[in-house]
């Protein structure tokens, strides 16, 4: 047990100081970790680490899901609703097709069966690498929306398609009425099971005096109970973590506290966080093991079919995304769509962002070792190496080229998206129209006999003129500034009261508290 302890800590520490690099360096961190574990791979001495496809599919799997659900605006997943189901089902569908005739042709004794089973892993980008990175470069919110949704969804159909090849394979028999018939029940029930627990909870947290410690230990629990009843019940976990959290997130600010939203929120960005890091960091790792199975002589061939493959689930997203833009643009004569001419230069950005990751190597992983009949499963060996080659090249690849791929396609912004600042601009707005609103007509009398009432009213006043003047934004990002220097010399000041006698910690953490939330909400509206 130490040693397993000594092993998590061991990783935790070298993952945070990876990332401190790679901050440092200005490199995405999913990439850089990557990288590193490759490097640190071949290093003599260092210990096999290897990713258990229970541990991740169990324990990694569902709060990151729930955690990108919580995140995603119900707004934009039904603005882009047709293509996002183009990209979730159709792209991976096709992506998986595609890799199966391939390697039905270029690997000796390949069955077809097999080549489904192979694309179904390689097929769906991974929600995690998608989330990690859309932080770190600039895009248009249209096509972070779709990107995020694609995430969240496709897996629900690799791992479906992954299903019933594995089923094809160890019986020897598959009958496509089935698998369609099996796959949208797979779906429906999903969803169901997935909004049915979440209403439970939705319930216990909008009509039981809970906490909010109790808040956030229930919603970490919630996450790992949808996908746990879903699978039990031979459905799609996924799909099941994905409705249930969209379903609490739109009722989180009906449900929670503002307490509990702000220490959920720190909680579950430190624990996705650390999760992504420790994954991504382990799929390097695993190369010097999987390079192992590889018959020797037959490394380079391996390699030459893996790259081969690697292009074709590039160039099928480009073509998939190319051909959309296309389609939408004829379609939209007959139809309402969102972008009625989407070009060329977002569908490029986004076949860029096709990056694999977590789930394609666990899903590979979870290729059982033998047959039911205890023959040993065909090409396993070569489908593990196939998917790492895949997850290096689209992650590491494409991830370190995308940001000069950005600078020089230069994304299309999307008509009629506003900027943040200009949202935040007219929402304040009007909510400071909404607050003087109430005082005047239902506390005007208390305005005149309470100063401090009367100074927020006239501090409301104050905003509404500056907000709906000429040129505010000049004068609020001074005053962001001004404001952020002013609190860190009343933070200064606040700690020398540590060195007075009569003064608690408890309570000038209450205050430092207040402090922190003030700059925090400063330095949100700046960015």
């Amino acid at each position: 047990m130490q040693e397993i302890l000594l092993l998590c800590l061991g990783l935790v520490l070298s993952v945070s100081f990876l990332v401190l690099l790679a901050q440092k360096l200005k490199i995405a961190y999913p990439i850089f970790l990557v990288t590193a574990g490759l490097v640190l791979g071949f290093v003599p001495g260092m210990p096999d680490v290897q990713i258990n496809p229970d541990l991740v599919f169990l324990i990694i799997l569902p709060p990151i899901l729930y955690d990108a659900a919580q995140n995603t605006s119900w707004k934009a997943l039904w603005r882009w609703r047709r293509i996002i189901t183009v990209m979730a089902l159709g792209y991976v569908l096709l992506t998986a097709t595609s890799v199966a005739l391939v390697s039905y042709y270029l690997i000796p004794g390949f069955t077809l069966a097999q080549g489904f089973l192979l694309g179904a892993i390689v097929s769906p980008p991974d929600a995690a690498a998608a989330t990690a990175l859309l932080k770190f470069i600039k895009l248009p919110k249209g096509l972070v929306a779709i990107l995020e949704g694609e995430s969240l969804l496709n897996d629900a159909t690799s791992l479906t398609i992954f299903r019933f090849a594995l089923l094809a394979i160890a019986s020897n028999h598959f009958v496509w009425q089935h698998a369609v018939g099996g796959f949208v029940l797979v779906v429906i029930s999903g969803i169901v099971i997935g909004l049915i627990i979440g209403f439970i909870f939705y319930a216990v947290f909008r009509w039981l005096p809970t906490t909010a410690n109790l808040n956030i230990t229930l919603s970490i629990v919630l996450p790992y109970l949808i996908y746990l009843t879903a699978e039990a019940l031979h459905s799609s976990g996924v799909l099941a973590v994905v409705s249930g959290g969209l379903f609490i997130a739109y009722q989180n600010h009906f449900v929670f506290s503002h307490s509990s939203r702000l220490k959920s929120n720190a909680i579950w960005s430190a624990l996705v966080f650390i999760l992504n890091a420790v994954v991504f960091f382990v799929i390097g790792l695993q190369l010097p093991e999987i390079m192992q199975h590889v018959r020797d002589g037959e490394l380079a061939e391996s390699l030459v079919t893996a790259l081969i493959i690697s292009l074709v689930v590039i160039l099928v997203r480009l073509f998939s995304g190319l051909f959309s833009s296309v389609f939408t643009r004829f379609i939209g004569r007959f139809i309402t769509v969102a972008q009625r001419r989407p070009g060329w230069r977002n569908p490029v950005i986004s076949s860029f962002m096709g990056m694999r990751g977590v789930v394609s190597l666990a899903s590979a992983l979870s290729v059982p070792l033998l047959l039911p009949g205890g023959q040993a499963f065909p090409n396993r060996d070569i489908i593990l190496f196939i998917t790492f080659v895949v997850i290096i090249i689209t992650l590491v690849g494409q991830g370190l080229m995308l940001p000069w791929v950005i600078k020089k396609i230069r994304p299309q912004f999307i008509a009629g998206e506003k900027p943040n600042e200009q949202q935040i601009l007219e929402i304040e707005t009007q909510l400071y129209k909404a607050g003087l609103e109430k005082l005047r007509e239902k506390y005007a009398e208390d305005i005149k006999n309470n100063p401090i009432l009367q100074n927020k009213h006239d501090l409301y006043d104050f905003k509404v003129q500056l907000l709906t003047g000429e040129g505010p934004g000049e004068k609020i990002g001074r005053f962001k500034k001004i404001m952020i220097d002013v609190m860190e010399h009343e933070r200064r000041v606040l700690h020398s009261f540590r060195k007075k006698r009569g003064y608690d910690d408890d309570v000038i953490r209450i205050v430092e508290n207040r402090l922190d939330l003030e700059e925090e909400r400063l330095e949100e509206e700046s960015e």
